[in-house]
């Protein structure tokens, strides 16, 4: 008798493929059903089946493999506190202050709290002393490091200052704010602290088009958008505004797989309190990967998915994909760019310093990065 198959699961197409992958290398033969074959990484309920008499096996496969543990992890530790927070590091400069006043403004909005944070790099380190030395070098360094401390606390508070002045006269609203002080590399302590304090939202600012090349995303900025798992706000310190509440357009850049809409999901889970109008656009410019077909299941996953979006749909030229962006947030007056960290390529480029005067940040444009993993 011919064995009858059974759902061992039902995840999105994505971890639905890692599970049959797994599964696959441990001998189970297993099949994936309800795929949207027009869209099939639009599929969010994909069921992994396989035989009857290999599911004793599959469920100790799964037990005793770890790869769903962290999304549970992470899901457990985001129920367990609901509190909106926005993180902003600054450095004290003058583009510190803008994303101050925008995170700031963000976080009155959504209602959140807001940690302002500094990181400092200690250039003091040990070197090879002979022992008679070593007290005198190590009170000198002691000295030093507190001056530096001092220093930088001195600079905080006159930033705290003026935000309280701000906030006294109206030109801020009120929050619920505080400031850290961490000592390390900055991008380093960022994503350190950041998984401590799990913010909502991080805010930072960028140099902007005035500036020399190589400043115009910063390296530290950069960092982070690569390696942290938080939506991170990177606001040019020429952007015209202070306040999302006065962006009237913001753009999605996507190919619409599965990493993309859970993208998506997390960006309007972000902007739900403000009123834009969402331009969606491909990444790539090859008629190959956008055509009339996936653009019409894309309008209909989106139509049913968010009814009460105010969503627009923009095919780019041929041609280069970053002077395609360019245009294209020129025509459409675009006032915030977001997109998922995923794309490590189109990442590059853009923070590529060669290319500054063609790519589409050589404008004043914000950039809000977002995380695509569940």
């Amino acid at each position: 008798m011919e064995d009858k198959l059974v759902t061992l699961a039902i995840h999105t197409f994505e971890k639905a493929q890692i599970l049959k992958t797994i599964l696959e290398t441990e001998g189970i033969e297993v099949y994936i059903h309800n795929v949207n074959l027009i869209q099939p990484v639009v599929s969010a309920g994909v069921r992994v089946r396989i035989k009857e008499s290999d599911l004793p096996h599959a469920l100790r496969i799964i037990e005793d493999n770890k790869w769903s543990e962290d999304a549970k992890e992470e899901e457990e530790k985001g129920d367990a506190d609901q509190t909106r927070k926005v993180l902003i590091p600054i450095d004290f400069s003058d583009y510190s202050m803008k994303a101050c006043d925008l995170g700031i403004n963000y976080a009155a909005v959504v209602g959140a709290e807001v940690m302002i944070m500094h990181a400092y790099f200690n250039p003091y380190f040990p070197s090879a002393i002979p022992l008679g030395e070593t007290l005198s070098y190590q009170m000198n360094e002691e000295e030093s490091l507190q001056e530096l401390l001092r220093r930088v606390r001195g600079n905080m508070e006159d930033i705290c200052s003026l935000i309280e002045k701000k906030m006294e006269d109206g030109e801020l609203p009120r929050v619920t704010y505080d400031y850290v002080l961490r000592e390390g590399l900055p991008e380093e302590e960022i994503i350190a602290y950041s998984k401590e304090y799990r913010p909502t939202l991080i805010v930072m600012g960028t140099r902007g088009k005035d500036q020399k090349e190589v400043d115009l995303i910063g390296s530290v900025t950069g960092e982070v958008i690569e390696l942290n798992k938080v939506p991170v706000l990177a606001i040019p310190e020429n952007v015209p505004f202070t306040n999302l509440r006065d962006a009237k357009h913001i753009a999605f850049a996507t190919s619409f797989n599965q990493r993309d809409l859970v993208a998506f999901d997390k960006f309007m889970e972000l902007i739900k309190d403000f009123d834009f109008s969402i331009h969606l656009f491909n990444i790539s410019t090859s008629r190959d990967e956008w055509n009339e077909i996936r653009l019409s299941g894309v309008r209909e996953y989106f139509k049913k998915q968010y009814p009460d979006a105010n969503l627009s749909y923009t095919v780019l030229a041929d041609g280069d994909l970053l002077l395609a962006i360019e245009k294209f947030v020129r025509d459409e007056h675009i006032d915030v760019i977001a997109l998922s960290s995923y794309r490590r390529n189109l990442l590059a480029r853009m923070f590529n310093p060669s290319i500054a005067r063609k790519m589409l940040f050589h404008t004043d444009t914000p950039l809000l990065v977002i995380d695509s993993k569940r």
